[in-house]
């Protein structure tokens, strides 16, 4: 498979019975191990999440797929701004790509094809988070375009 581009690699908004793949794609990293909930009786709050994220019209769930089996996923939500002229933003956060199919070219069009979207709609900018453990991460969304021009703060609840 071509770095530039997976043959065969389709896009779709994710459905209520993806959220078990999707749980375990989210956890298919050293940081994602330590995060993910995947006991029997965590599927219930991933499916109330996904249930919020349906039925919210700024927040949409992705999974790529190749010969259908489910090799990434991300969630977009479009943001309205007073800043910046009063325009929507996209956010892009919780993208993974299957650990097996990394270095593909997947995670690549993932992004293309949300930065595509966000221009369609008429964003004027896009934006996401990543941790600062994953300094791959950081590589790829630097290579694609992404500046690193803020600092991101969480505070655990």
């Amino acid at each position: 498979m071509s770095k530039a581009s997976t043959p065969n690699l389709q896009f779709r908004q994710a459905q209520i019975s993806d959220v078990p793949a999707i749980r375990q794609l989210l956890a298919d990293d050293a940081l994602g191990k330590t995060r993910e909930d995947l006991s029997g009786q965590g599927l219930e709050n991933y499916l109330e999440a996904f249930s919020a994220i349906q039925d919210d019209p700024r927040n949409e769930l992705w999974l790529a797929l190749l010969d259908d089996q489910i090799v990434g996923t991300w969630q977009i939500t479009w943001i309205p701004y007073l800043s910046r002229g009063g325009n929507e933003r996209c956010h892009i956060e919780a993208v993974r790509t299957a650990s097996k199919y990394r270095g593909q070219g997947i995670g690549r069009q993932m992004m293309q094809f949300t930065l595509e979207r966000a221009r369609n709609r008429g964003c004027l900018l896009a934006q996401l988070t990543t941790d600062k453990s994953r300094p791959d991460a950081h590589r790829f969304y630097i290579g694609m375009g992404f500046k690193p021009s803020h600092e991101g703060m969480k505070y655990e609840l």
